[in-house]
């Protein structure tokens, strides 16, 4: 017998302990080490098949940490138009174009960078981003030209998406029976991000140069930098055979092929409407008869706001216990009782407005967790375009609730706007009842699969069925994420 046959016969007869060590070796070294090529990853950040990242509750808090900090980018700029009119020494109408092109860049961001979560290392995105953004911060505080600080608006609001990459990647990282909770932290940061950036923009904006905002966007943005660099870790890219022009169409294809993704988009694009609008004419309700509240009053309102999405977690708590078509049922019911008490009252007592205002936070991201963790559910290759297209769909979903809102207030009053968004929300439930909660996933309409709410349950039912070598008829991660891996579903 040669030696390098009785080599090959000792490479098979080796034990069970020493394969493992084989294989753990051989992944140490066949994954990256380094950050660009350059910057040592963290060791223990370092991406490992044999010991799984543990996804616990201070790196999910840091997600939603950077998200409100980095989301912050695209509204310092709303509470400070004035301002820059009088430093930039140009029109209002010229400054306010600075906002729509922040939102324009996020548009943009949302299309072209947040579907590269499914095909690079999303460490190292996150990274380039943060990195991206901050230095164009830089740029906005030292400029005194207008049309500069207009075009490094625009490019902010591209890179600004660094949470549509985080959302995702939570869903990978967090088990199955607590993704739920995992995705509220992180949509919990992106909405108090939203709603802290105006207060503190405005707050500072008064007492001193709004210059300071920026200053301190580039601090909170450079902790988050280092935040991600010492805390995030390294996962494998997804989708090495797809281009990414594969993966832009392939982003399309589910939006207009996937019945569970039409679905829950045309939910999102009502809720979204609704909720905006709400906000939106909520200072001319006050702000007009029989209250005529202040602006520091109207502002105070944020806050009810800003408590609503601190419950977010633990809603997410509740949301891991259901099946989450029937969280998603339960908080669209919420959101329908809390427009019909603003219907009913919102003009008459400003107790209405307040349980309004709380409810309809609570509930509008109680919906949106529960319908991001099913659609997330549908393919673990293709989460960062899934996500993509709901982010797409909510911002739509604004849009139309700025523009329709402001229009049907002015003319007809609050109570014919109310009662159109109450309209909407009861629209919500009839399309969500179009598709059960076992429904499979190519089918557009019906409740085959039973009405199981318990995600327990559900769960048990499917372990028992792969133990004994059946299908996995209901499960929406098994009949989807199984096709994904041999390339087709695309």
């Amino acid at each position: 017998m040669s030696p390098s046959s009785t080599e090959k016969l000792g490479a098979h007869c080796e034990s069970p302990e020493a394969t493992v060590e084989t294989i753990a070796a051989s992944a140490e070294e066949s994954w990256p080490t380094k950050d660009f090529g350059l910057i040592p990853i963290p060791k223990s950040l370092q991406y490992n098949p044999i010991k799984p990242f543990h996804f616990g509750i201070l790196l999910n808090v840091s997600f939603g940490f950077a998200s409100t900090f980095i989301v912050a980018n695209l509204y310092y700029c709303q509470p400070l138009l004035i301002e820059f009119s009088k430093s930039f020494d140009v029109t209002y109408e010229e400054v306010s174009r600075i906002p729509t092109l922040v939102q324009a860049g996020y548009l943009v961001g949302l299309l072209l960078i947040s579907p590269l979560g499914d095909l690079v290392r999303r460490r190292q995105l996150v990274l380039l981003l943060v990195a991206a953004s901050t230095t164009l911060t830089i740029g906005l505080a030292v400029t005194t030209d207008a049309r500069v600080f207009e075009a490094l608006s625009f490019l902010i609001g591209v890179v600004t998406v660094t949470p549509q990459i985080l959302m995702p990647l939570a869903a990978d990282l967090a088990p199955p029976e607590r993704r739920a909770s995992a995705l509220s932290v992180v949509l919990s940061g992106l909405m108090l991000g939203i709603l802290i950036a105006r207060v503190l923009a405005g707050v500072i904006g008064n007492f001193t140069t709004w210059r300071v905002v920026y200053y301190m966007s580039i601090g909170v943005q450079s902790l988050v930098l280092i935040g991600a660099y010492l805390m995030l870790p390294d996962y494998p890219s997804k989708n090495r055979d797809l281009t990414y022009f594969q993966i832009l169409f392939s982003m399309a294809k589910y939006a207009v092929t996937e019945p569970l993704v039409i679905q829950v988009a045309i939910i999102n694009i009502a809720s979204s409407a609704c909720f905006t609008s709400f906000w939106v004419t909520l200072t001319f309700l006050l702000g007009g008869q029989p209250y005529y509240y202040s602006t520091l009053i109207i502002g105070l309102f944020g806050l009810v706001g800003m408590l609503g999405v601190l419950v977010g977690p633990f809603a997410g708590r509740l949301i891991d216990r259901l099946v989450p078509w029937y969280a998603t049922l339960i908080a669209t019911g919420l959101l329908l009782v809390s427009q019909a008490v603003q219907t009913a009252a919102g003009g008459i007592n400003v107790a209405a407005v307040v349980i309004a205002c709380f409810g309809l936070d609570v509930a509008r991201q109680s919906q949106q967790v529960s319908m991001t963790t099913r659609v997330l559910s549908i393919s673990s290759a293709a989460r960062a375009r899934l996500n993509a297209i709901l982010i797409l769909s909510l911002f739509i979903g604004q849009v139309m609730g700025t523009s329709v809102g402001t229009q049907v207030f002015v003319q007809h009053g609050w109570r014919a706007c109310s009662l159109l968004m109450l309209a909407l929300q009861a629209f919500q439930i009839l399309v969500l009842l179009l598709r059960g909660p076992h429904c499979p996933r190519h089918r557009w309409f019906g409740y085959e699969g039973g009405l199981e709410a318990r995600q327990r349950v559900v769960l048990e039912r499917e372990k028992i069925r792969s133990s004994e070598g059946g299908g996995v008829e209901h499960d929406p991660e098994a009949q989807t994420e199984a096709p994904m891996r041999n390339g087709e579903g695309l």
